[in-house]
Parts: C-alpha cells; sequence; structure tokens
C-alpha cells in the first residue's frame, strides 16, 4: 500500500504474568483497511489490540501513531445513565465540545440501529443493545485508528447475524483504519479485507483472507484455519477441510465411517483411510457408523511429512 500507515507497531514484545504474550511483533495499519486478528485461545490477540491501544505497557518494542487511536474492549460497560449519555461521556473524554456531543451521538447511534434508544437508561438494553451502543461510542470519536476487541462476543445467533450485518458497512472506512479481534473465521471473511492470524505470540500469516485460506504456509496455520483431516502420501501430507471432502459413489477413495456428529444442516462424518483420516459433511441421515463409503476429495494443501505432525 503507497500510503503511510496510521498506526506502526514495531518489534512488539507484551509479557503477562511473567510469560511472553506477543512476541516481537511487526505491524502497519493503513487507512481504508479494515483488518480482522484471528488466532486461537491464548494466543495473545488482545494483548496485542492492548498493547496497540496503550491500555498495557510493552516490555519492548514500539507502537506509532499518527492521528487518534480509540478502542473498544471485549466487555461493554455503560455507565448508569441514558443511552445518549453513554456516548456523550465517551465524547467529552476526547475532548469534542459541548455543542458536538449530542448530535455526533445521534448520528453514530442511528449507524448503529439504535437511535430510538437515546433516552432509555443503559441498564436496561439487551445484550444486543449493549453492543451497539458500545460500538456506536467509540465511532462517534471518529478516530484516525480503530480497534475492536470481540465485538460480537456473548450474543446469540441472530443477534451476532444482526449485528454483524449492520457493522459490516459501518465499520469500513476511507477515513480510518480498523483492527477488530475475532475468534470466529466467518466473521472475519465477512467483515474484513486482511486477515493477521496469530499463533503463540507470534504473526502466522498477514494477507488476503482468500489467498490465506487457499494456500496457508505452514501446517500449524492449516489446521487452525480448518485443514483437520490428513492424507499421507509417500513423503507428504495432504490436508483438507471438510468442504473439500465428498461422498460419491464414485470415488476413487474407501474409508469407513467412525464416527457421526449430528448437525444443524445433517451430521459431521469422521472418516478413516488406510493412510489418513477425514472429515466430511453429509445431508440426514447419512451413513451409519461402521459403514464403508466411497470419496472423492478435491485439492487441499500439501506439506512435507515430518512438519505436518
Amino acid at each position: 500500500m503507497d500510503s503511510a500507515p496510521v498506526l506502526t507497531a514495531r518489534g512488539l514484545v507484551v509479557e503477562r504474568s511473567g510469560q511472553v504474550v506477543v512476541n516481537g511483533i511487526d505491524l502497519d495499519l493503513h487507512r481504508g483497511q479494515t483488518v480482522a486478528l484471528l488466532g486461537p485461545n491464548g494466543a495473545g490477540k488482545s494483548s496485542l489490540l492492548a498493547a496497540l491501544a496503550g491500555l498495557i505497557p510493552a516490555k519492548s518494542g514500539s507502537v506509532t501513531a499518527s492521528g487518534r487511536v480509540a478502542a473498544a474492549m471485549q466487555a461493554p460497560a455503560l455507565a448508569r445513565r441514558t443511552v445518549s449519555a453513554n456516548v456523550e461521556l465517551g465524547l467529552a473524554w476526547w475532548g469534542v465540545p459541548r455543542g458536538e456531543r449530542r448530535g455526533r451521538a445521534a448520528t453514530a447511534l442511528e449507524q448503529l440501529g439504535v437511535g430510538g434508544l437515546g433516552p432509555r437508561d443503559a441498564a436496561s438494553l439487551s445484550g444486543g443493545e449493549r453492543r451497539r451502543v458500545h460500538l456506536a461510542r467509540m465511532l462517534a470519536v471518529g478516530a484516525d485508528v480503530r480497534l475492536l476487541d470481540e465485538p460480537f462476543a456473548g450474543l446469540d445467533t441472530s443477534a451476532r447475524g444482526d449485528l454483524i450485518f449492520d457493522a459490516t458497512s459501518v465499520l469500513r472506512s476511507a477515513d480510518a483504519a480498523t483492527l477488530i479481534v475475532l475468534h470466529d473465521r466467518g466473521e472475519a471473511w465477512a467483515l474484513a479485507d486482511r486477515l493477521l492470524v496469530m499463533l503463540d505470540g507470534e504473526l502466522a500469516a498477514d494477507g488476503r483472507p482468500a489467498e490465506i485460506l487457499e494456500q496457508p504456509s505452514s501446517s500449524r496455520l492449516a489446521r487452525f484455519l480448518g485443514f483437520t483431516g490428513e492424507l499421507h502420501e509417500g513423503e507428504s501430507t495432504r490436508m483438507l477441510r471438510s468442504a473439500q471432502v465428498r461422498l460419491d459413489p464414485g470415488g476413487d477413495l474407501d474409508a469407513t465411517v467412525a464416527r457421526r456428529v449430528p448437525t444443524e444442516d445433517g451430521v459431521l462424518l469422521d472418516l478413516e483411510l488406510a493412510n489418513g483420516r477425514l472429515s466430511a459433511a453429509a445431508p440426514l441421515p447419512g451413513p451409519a457408523q461402521g459403514e464403508r463409503v466411497r470419496i472423492r476429495v478435491e485439492a487441499g494443501v500439501v506439506f512435507p511429512r515430518d512438519e505436518s505432525r
């Protein structure tokens, strides 16, 4: 990207309770980017976000920002005041003139679909409403860098889906860089044009979501991205996601159903083969446990066998 970054981290190291949780991170964030940060529990994502926001000190390294940095941490803590007052309090903290606060608060709430909640006591809000107000409070600031830690956490499936749909357009801005910590790959695909994957305190991937999913750079990264099936082929191992494995009577591979796990839309099958183990989705009723089936696999990623262990 040609433009200068609005936030830069170099050699960033963060410790928690004497343990290194962020290890030598280099990162640039640019205006116009919506970046998702994925990783398993304990990977260091929230610690990285907090260090970028200046909320916790780094053990070493540097963070440099060329504009305002605003953060919405995971807990949507709201004061016992009206919804509008909560957003206006955030603007007051940022030094926004009193005459501008009400209008900016109303605009941010409207953008998040809760414009009618302004007079309500924040204590009366549902979980989804609290999340939307929490985001509105951060968006109202008009920061150059926006950092969000699990903005959809704790919501049921319906409320989560609705908020992701509404937030997709709101969080995209040519004037700001947005970094969002997420756990769910589907959310990252919906929201982000750039994906970071963090494993064991280090950045394991940085690029466009589709490119990283299609060609993960290591078996460790592939496993995190859902390539849990393995076929051993000589000195190599082919790793596959369940979507790349299909039941097909004319398929060229023979497998046995080792386990069945019911899902909302069908059944997930754990398949044993002579040279590995795969998973595949099937519509109900699906084959029985112990049944032999024919399968066909598509693509996958191949790594040296020693590297994939």
